[in-house]
């Protein structure tokens, strides 16, 4: 069981987080509060907070992990300081129910969630480097990622809208540019060098 604290300045954004995570029979919602001042005292291992980082502050002890929801339709940037206070996800305010249940389930887990486009902001813009010299298109780095996930051919296509036979194609590009023999082995290779996050 996750124990949950929400703290929202506004009463109404409380209120629907609170029903939010009163419909995940896996979370306990363990106070709400208009500020941080009383997360303390709650035990929390999440705090789901519509919050900016600034007011943050760094915990003695043991500190919850914190799910931030930003004030408008994007994300707020990461930084390390925000790890360093224990922020483990930043959704944009918008996010979905499954969406935040997720976050939140993963930063009790001790995972951190970020959204693709912030992490490639985050890495270094170095070019990634395949086993022979050459680097995965753009493309390909997108079929490397749903190899990672699980998803077949058949669904890749569909996903991105190409062809079974195409993305047979970037497979084998793939294999060939990481030096690797099987899908699997990609994949483990593509989380080495950075360019896949599970």
């Amino acid at each position: 069981m996750i124990r949950l604290a929400i703290a929202a300045p506004a009463a109404v954004t409380r209120a629907g987080l609170e029903a939010l995570a009163a419909s995940d029979p896996n979370v306990q919602v363990a106070g709400a509060f208009d500020d941080l001042s009383g997360v303390g005292e709650a035990g929390a291992d999440v705090v789901l907070a519509a919050l900016p980082v600034s007011e943050l502050a760094p915990g003695e002890g043991r500190a919850p992990a914190y799910v931030l929801l930003g004030a408008g339709a994007e994300p707020p940037a990461w930084s390390a300081e925000a790890l360093r206070l224990g922020v483990r996800a930043m959704l944009p305010r918008d996010a979905g129910a499954e969406e935040i249940l997720a976050a939140v389930a993963a930063a009790a887990a001790g995972m951190a969630v970020i959204a693709p486009q912030e992490l490639e902001r985050l890495l270094p813009s170095a070019p990634v480097a395949a086993a022979q010299g050459s680097k995965l298109t753009a493309r390909e780095l997108e079929v490397l990622r749903m190899m990672a996930e699980g998803a077949a051919n058949k669904t890749i296509a569909w996903k991105l809208g190409i062809s079974e036979h195409t993305v047979k194609f970037h497979v084998a590009s793939i294999l060939a540019k990481l030096g690797a023999g099987t899908r699997t082995e990609a994949v483990a290779i593509g989380v080495r060098r950075g360019m896949v996050m599970l």
